[in-house]
């Protein structure tokens, strides 16, 4: 059997019955429906019943299994049941909520999926790379993640990156030729690419040989198809918390199982109650809160174009106090336009060209023949800057098809940032003419001539300092600038990079790339949050200074940089500079990494965005590396932990924010539960150190428990976020979540609760006696929780808040009111729970103790608020 790599072009093309336009759309169906999608398939997932028996893998539920048990042998069928019903209520939740972020995981895959440039039809199109076929023609170039197993048939400098696959970091030179060996291991066969690599160099044509499962790749995933989830930071902080909670809680119980056992209570009531109480007292739903509440935070976000790649970016993001962003795309709208142009030695608005002038014929022919770029009217393919020249060229009446058939190209040479230069070699007539458009620095070094409209004449020194002098004025206003030149070719020459050389010039075209309406006001809600924000940019330093002025990001007293100026100092001289540095221009993207190291080593936390296939280094370092999800390679999104859908900056400021408010949510959750479980240890405390009856029976303890320890505590984690929260500075990724001031503010509150709760508890005892000290206790501190769900939303008050402004705590509080007064009014409930019938009078004392703790903490908030006002 012949191998692709062996075959010639005419030899493949044969074998995938496929010719240069490509195949058929009919072609393509039939070619789907035999080898399917062009997609990796994924490991088994696990069925419902399974992912449900998972969530009974937890000590705390262990323990719960334990009550369970003793309830049982002690014919205390109504404590077995509540428990049963918990421990299910909890799985059931567990598993909605594994399947949820499976969705989000698919959606995810979904919306940064790569796309690929197809030739089919004899059309340029772009589609989801899933889509592509054996046989179909790719073009793909610098930064593009392969998509497929394919055979190069035009080779452009074509180099590519297949360390996933190979192992070999260093980048492989491709070739279109035939290599006629009867095996070659992958590494070696050049004129091939292969799916998950990705090209750092040059373009290329490729014949896809292969998609999905029949790929490399495809027979990797086959042998290896398991993932591992990783725990966030927080996560793995309040893991450990937990168990320290756990031993303290264990403690107390031993203790009060001592006292209940040295009052007279029956050994197996006195280990239920200290069970029941350690299930109460322990908040079990801690880890699920923090994961749901994080998951919605990253549902919110994918919905104002933030896709969050890792749970741990919500965290990071909270934290952010540097940004630096990109310019192009990012903090303006990544959409070109020319403004004005320089030829014949006049400046003039491009709408003012015509090609009735010799000169400004020949300009626009050059921004067409070295252009790449479509303009359908379905889409816009390639380079921004190369779509602005077309667009320019189309608006004067230039027909781009036709000029590109009459004046073939033949070969180029590809763009670098090296020689900052791009040449086509086209056929013109019997004539061969290199046209090359690029830097103007770089280019008017190499020319000899000028175009004029009274013909070619040698370039003065003169008239290089003129043109010089207009690049300098159009890139202060922060124009983009590109100049344009040619040259007659001999038949016999190979056309190199050392042949752009002794040029005609021809003229200067520049262009600008405006703002986004909203980065200016982005920039300041950023510097308002104690966020510096930094530009980086390939851009000349006056064009960028120009735009960060005009935007906010440049100013009185902070300076400018070029990538060259930057390489002039050392780590520790940009260590001690770099505060005043808010402009990077004309730097590499290894500088990227310097700038972010040197921020980070004076302890702040830093967004860096990116979207070549060379930020994929400074993305990784940064705390949080944000890719475009437009205009970046697949390669930079591989690598960022955050992608923008809308490559927009006024999204990563609202990202931050987004983070900060999930990361609140998180405190105040974790506030509520603990607030309200410490409120019932002291009760419980209380009694047992006095030697009075407990105050609660276990069954209502784990009422308590399920009622209060779900719903409440996921809806603060719904809480909208605050304008405040950018009026505040990036939080200290070091300080634990649970500091002193949560810790005493958990402590007042439960102390606050648990008083009233007591005071309910002795009028009952005073009525009634036990029964009824323990209903008025157990309906007191659980209407009491309900309540302390609307302190628990923010920091301010109710009143400020807003009533209304979060649903789900509305939804929570009148639910569990519903269940709450079933339990006291309904005789089969009353039964169940252990609840003694109550009067009016009783009924309106437990409403009025269990809305008192509330009432003090929003008193408390208003006084505040107004002192706060008055200043």
């Amino acid at each position: 059997m012949q191998h692709f790599f062996a075959q010639s072009t005419e030899q493949l093309l044969e074998t995938f019955q496929v010719g240069e336009n490509g195949l058929s759309e009919k072609e393509v169906q039939k070619r789907r429906n035999e080898w399917g999608y062009n997609l990796l398939v994924e490991k088994k997932r696990k069925s419902i019943p399974i992912v449900f028996l998972e969530q009974f893998q937890d000590f705390l539920v262990w323990i719960l299994l334990a009550a369970a048990i003793i309830s049982a042998f002690s014919g205390n069928l109504e404590s077995t049941i509540v428990i049963i019903a918990v421990l299910i209520l909890n799985a059931i939740l567990g598993t909605i909520q594994h399947f949820n972020a499976e969705r989000s995981l698919k959606s995810l895959k979904a919306l940064s999926s790569p796309n690929a440039k197809v030739i089919r039809d004899g059309k340029k199109m772009e589609i989801p790379s899933s889509e592509v076929v054996p046989g179909d023609i790719l073009v793909q170039e610098a930064g593009d993640m392969i998509v497929a197993d394919g055979r190069i048939l035009k080779n452009y400098s074509l180099q590519v990156n297949e360390s996933s696959l190979t192992g070999e970091s260093e980048n492989v030179s491709k070739t279109d030729q035939p290599i006629m060996k009867s095996k070659l291991p992958l590494g070696d066969q050049r004129n091939m690419v292969f799916s998950g690599s990705f090209i750092t160099y040059g373009h290329a044509v490729i014949l896809v040989t292969a998609t999905g499962m029949h790929t490399e790749m495809g027979k990797i995933a086959a042998l290896m198809n398991q993932t591992q989830e990783r725990r966030t930071p927080l996560q793995i902080s309040l893991d450990n918390f937990s168990k320290k909670l756990a031993i303290i809680i264990m403690l107390i119980c031993t203790v009060v199982f001592g006292a209940e056992m040295f009052r007279g209570m029956a050994l197996i009531d006195s280990l239920l109650f200290a069970v029941a109480l350690a299930v109460a007292a322990i908040p079990e739903a801690l880890g699920s809160i923090v994961t749901i509440v994080q998951a919605m935070g990253t549902q919110k976000m994918v919905r104002e174009h933030a896709i969050i790649k890792e749970l741990k970016a919500v965290e990071s993001l909270g934290s952010v106090s540097v940004i630096c962003s990109d310019k192009t795309g990012t903090l303006t709208q990544n959409r070109m336009t020319v403004q004005q142009v320089y030829c014949d030695k006049t400046e003039k608005k491009y709408q003012e060209l015509s090609r009735s002038n010799p000169v400004e014929e020949i300009l626009m022919d050059i921004a067409v023949l070295t252009n790449d770029s479509v303009i359908t009217e379905q889409q816009e393919l390639g380079d921004p800057t190369e779509i602005a020249l077309l667009a320019m060229s189309r608006s004067i009446g230039v027909d781009d098809t036709e000029l590109r058939q009459k004046v073939p190209r033949i070969t180029e040479i590809p763009f670098d940032s090296d020689r900052k230069l791009m040449s086509t070699l086209h056929q013109k007539n019997d004539s061969l003419i290199l046209f090359t458009k690029g830097a103007l620095e770089v280019l008017l070094e190499r020319t000899t001539r000028i175009l004029t409209n009274d013909g070619i004449e040698p370039i003065s020194q003169q008239q290089k300092e003129t043109i010089f002098a207009v690049n300098q004025k159009m890139s202060e206003n922060g124009l983009r600038v590109l100049a344009f030149a040619f040259r007659n070719v001999d038949q016999n020459e190979t056309i190199t990079a050392a042949s752009e050389t002794d040029y005609t010039f021809v003229g200067l075209v520049s262009m600008i790339d405006p703002p986004r309406v909203e980065s200016k006001q982005a920039v300041a809600d950023a510097k308002r949050a104690g966020i510096r924000t930094i530009m980086i940019t390939g851009d000349h330093k006056t064009t960028a200074s120009a735009i960060a002025k005009e935007i906010g990001i440049l100013e009185e007293g902070q300076r400018a940089i070029t990538g060259l100026e930057l390489e002039e100092l050392s780590d520790a001289e940009l260590e001690n500079q770099i505060a005043d540095i808010s402009v990077y221009a004309r730097v590499s993207p290894e500088h990227k990494i310097r700038i972010v190291n040197a921020w980070q080593k004076r302890g702040q936390i830093v967004a860096m965005t990116g979207d070549g296939v060379n930020d994929a280094p400074a993305l990784k370092k940064a705390d949080v590396g944000v890719a475009m999800g437009i205009t970046g390679t697949e390669v930079s999104k591989d690598a960022a932990a955050m992608i923008l859908t809308d490559d927009n900056f006024a999204t990563i400021v609202k990202s931050v924010q987004n983070g900060r408010n999930v990361y609140t949510n998180i405190k105040n959750s974790i506030q509520f539960l603990l607030s309200g479980n410490a409120a019932g240890i002291i009760a419980v405390l209380y009694t047992a150190i006095l030697g009075l009856s407990a105050p609660f029976v276990p069954v209502q303890l784990l009422f308590i428990n399920l009622l209060t320890d779900s719903l409440p505590a996921i809806a603060i984690g719904m809480e909208l976020s605050q304008d405040d929260l950018l009026g505040q500075p990036p939080r200290n990724p070091k300080e634990s979540i649970l500091n002193r001031k949560t810790v005493t503010k958990i402590g007042v509150q439960g102390l606050l609760i648990s008083l009233f709760t007591i005071i309910a508890y002795h009028i009952g005892a005073h009525d009634g006696g036990a029964t009824l000290a323990s209903t008025m206790a157990f309906c007191t501190l659980t209407l009491a929780r309900l309540f302390h769900g609307f302190n628990c939303r923010g920091k301010k008050s109710i009143f400020h808040l807003g009533f209304f402004s979060n649903i789900y705590s509305i939804f929570a509080f009148f639910s569990g009111f519903l269940f709450l007064s079933m339990v006291m009014f309904i005789p089969f409930f009353m039964q169940l729970f252990s609840v003694a019938a109550l009067t009016v009078q009783e009924t309106l004392f437990i409403y009025l103790l269990a809305f008192a703790p509330t009432l003090f903490i929003q008193l408390y908030k208003i006084i505040r608020e107004l002192a706060m006002h008055s200043r």
